[in-house]
């Protein structure tokens, strides 16, 4: 096929290409019937282009003509793509996400408290009674761990491996801890059991021998939204678990489907606090900066995660349920959407 046989076959569908780029680019939107042709037109002239650079090429007004056709409409499609994903990560860092943690605030409350008390009881028992701490084992490795141990463990890697460790680390804790809701909340309730009495035993140690202040210096940076992370990882577990074991009037498969869909949201947005809770370990908390800085850093990203998750979960919540409310008057047949004062 010859150029002039070539265009005149083609030129058509190059000129509404060119029609409808201009019109998406225009008003910013396309009906879906003008979306899909705008997509198979591009693809279509992406493979003329092709065809003529390899037939034509020495023609540089058609190849320049093709080629402007082929990145306007690219610029439009995808364009367009990458504006939805960000719309969506938006909408659910802003919306999704605390309003799925607000939805789980009594099973948080609970799942703070299976961390909270023991670690009390532990810390509490250790710090003042000599019988306890000696049963914790070698008073010469108990000596090493609190006069060095605990406090190289921090600066034992590079600052960015170690971040990533302990993010690799956190992130696996908080999706057993959420996956073990499952067994009837048993394990999930154990493992943040097991976790506060854990912090509650190397807090009591330091207690014990008057240095406790140096342990809240090096656990309270990083730890205050890590914990409150595992902590919130166990409620989603504990929802699981609780809907399995009484999953009101929907079959179990149905009630856990769909509390599925909604606690996994908040194991999804965790994910980002488990990535700050790391950053901080590994950068803040084993440097030879002033105590006052580096528990200030964890108490800023403390109150932000809560802040974000129940303080804004509460009127994320409210907004998404004004949305359903809207999208079903919409669909209703003959409903007609009252005006809102």
């Amino acid at each position: 096929m010859d150029i002039d046989a070539f265009v005149a076959t083609h030129q058509y569908s190059w000129a509404r290409l060119g029609d409808l780029t201009q019109r998406a680019r225009k008003l910013k939107s396309v009906s879906p019937d003008e979306l899909n042709e705008l997509v198979g037109l591009y693809q279509r002239t992406s493979s003329h282009l092709a065809h003529a650079r390899l037939e034509y090429g020495a023609d540089d007004a058609i190849v320049g003509r093709l080629t402007y056709l082929v990145a306007g409409a690219h610029g439009i499609l995808y364009g367009r793509r990458e504006t939805n994903a960000r719309r969506s990560v938006t909408r659910f860092l802003a919306l999704t996400f605390p309003a799925a943690v607000w939805r789980i605030r009594w099973f948080i409350v609970i799942a703070g408290l299976l961390t909270i008390v023991p670690w009390t009881v532990m810390q509490v028992w250790i710090g003042i009674s000599p019988e306890a701490f000696d049963l914790t084992g070698d008073p010469a490795i108990t000596e090493s761990y609190i006069e060095n141990d605990f406090e190289a463990y921090y600066s034992s890697q590079p600052a960015q491996n170690f971040a990533g460790q302990v993010f690799l680390n956190n992130v696996r804790v908080g999706i057993l801890a959420f996956a073990a809701g499952a067994l009837l909340c048993v394990f999930t309730a154990f493992i943040l059991v097991y976790n506060g009495a854990n912090v509650g035993v190397a807090g009591g140690l330091f207690t014990h021998v008057g240095e406790w202040e140096r342990f809240w210096g090096l656990i309270l940076p990083h730890g205050l939204l890590e914990i409150s992370a595992v902590i919130v990882s166990g409620a989603a577990g504990l929802r699981i678990g609780w809907t399995v074991i009484a999953p009101g009037d929907q079959t179990r498969w149905k009630a856990l489907s769909a509390q599925g869909r909604d606690v996994g949201n908040v194991v999804i947005g965790l994910v980002i606090a488990f990535a700050v809770a790391g950053l901080i370990e590994g950068f803040v908390t084993g440097r030879p900066w002033p105590t006052s800085i580096r528990v200030g850093i964890g108490v800023v990203a403390f109150l932000a995660f809560w802040g974000w998750t129940i303080v804004y979960g509460r009127r994320a919540d409210q907004l998404l349920l004004a949305e359903a409310a809207d999208a079903s008057v919409t669909r209703r047949p003959g409903s007609v959407p009252s005006a809102r004062s």
